[in-house]
């Protein structure tokens, strides 16, 4: 009886230690490495950790065998806040999740049946949050993924189109840190795109305005607009490493109701460097998804004279869009998830009409 026992305590560890070996083992392939896709505003000053600040940022790979285990550092900024991302495989749902320190080991991805599978990673949270640092994955083989696609959009916007405030599946607003509900991947700017068959850029910092910024904000996106961290204002952007074909903006909300000819001349000054950067781009500028009738009202007036001065003086690829009305069950009267998808539909086909895509 004895010696069965003991056979059998044996047979389960040998199995549990094959199990565990074939699990983690693998080759480890470094950010460096060509198979793997990236989007979105990279300082790869140092190719061995690629570092990113803006909400989502997406890096995609194609592996082979049961598992795919991800190596990624966290600023923890303030020595204690800690991004969010979200890891998808094979387009299954997201699993969104949290780093726990500095160094992070993440083998969520694992029991897969034996074979090949796509995995995404993307950074749920904002440059206010810090920056994450992709240094590699850990699998059994990297394969070669089609080319990305080749439509491209950019997403200029606020808190909304950070997705702030918006994923309440864990934890309830007013509990938590200010950013626990971000859920960038979720958001309407990349659901839109998603649906497009797009890449995106989210060139967004919750509070931010076009010539006043809440919260004690002391940057414009106009002033931040050409950097790669644009929370903290540094290092400088190489826009011609990504040229979209729409440019969706979405400013106004933290601005309130300003003087019609600051404001109105600030748009325009915007754009007009917009088209330098992006010369072929289609410009669609579109009112808050979040704001009160009021604001909603002198969004549509001001938006409606920015557009036709512009088309005015000969600038033909630029657009408006208006919401059919305000999305506000998320924190702080931000679009929960069910609002950003609504805020996506009618932003896919209004951009479907407008590119014919």
């Amino acid at each position: 009886m004895l010696l069965r026992l003991v056979l059998q305590v044996f047979i389960f560890v040998f199995l549990y230690n094959s199990v565990s070996a074939q699990q983690h083992a693998g080759k480890f392939f470094a950010a460096s490495d060509p198979l793997i896709q990236y989007v979105g505003r990279i300082d790869a000053s140092n190719p061995e950790a690629l570092r990113f600040w803006q909400p989502g940022v997406y890096i995609k790979a194609k592996f082979y065998g049961t598992y795919c285990e991800l190596h990624i550092n966290d600023e923890e900024l303030w020595g204690k806040s800690h991004n969010y991302i979200s890891i998808i495989v094979d387009d299954n749902a997201p699993i969104r999740l949290q780093t726990k320190g500095k160094k992070n080991v993440i083998d969520t991805v694992r029991n897969l049946l034996k074979g090949e599978h796509t995995i995404v990673i993307c950074k749920n949270t904002e440059a206010g949050i810090g920056y994450l640092e992709f240094v590699g994955l850990k699998c059994e083989k990297l394969l070669r993924l089609p080319n990305k696609p080749s439509r491209k959009i950019e997403f200029i916007g606020n808190s909304i189109t950070c997705g702030m405030g918006s994923d309440l599946s864990v934890i309830p607003c007013d509990s938590g840190q200010w950013y626990d509900q971000h859920n960038a991947y979720l958001s309407y700017g990349a659901q839109t795109a998603r649906r497009l068959n797009a890449q995106w850029h989210l060139s967004s910092v919750s509070g931010i305005g076009l010539i006043r910024s809440c919260c004690n904000m002391e940057i414009t996106m106009p002033d931040v607009f050409d950097k790669i961290n644009m929370r903290d204002d540094t290092i400088l952007w190489d826009f011609k490493k990504y040229q979209p074909e729409v440019v969706s903006i979405c400013l106004g909300q933290n601005d309130r109701i300003q003087d019609s000819v600051k404001f109105c001349s600030a748009y325009v000054s915007f754009i007009k460097n917009i088209r330098t950067l992006y010369p072929r781009a289609q410009i669609l500028c579109i009112t808050s998804p979040m704001a009160d009738e009021k604001l909603a009202e002198v969004m549509r007036r001001y938006l409606t004279g920015v557009v036709s001065h512009l088309q005015s003086n000969g600038e033909k690829k630029v657009d408006k869009y208006f919401f059919s009305r305000s999305f506000n069950n998320g924190c702080g009267s931000h679009p929960d998830l069910q609002d950003h998808t609504l805020i996506a539909n009618e932003l896919t086909a209004k951009i479907k009409s407008l590119m014919g895509w």
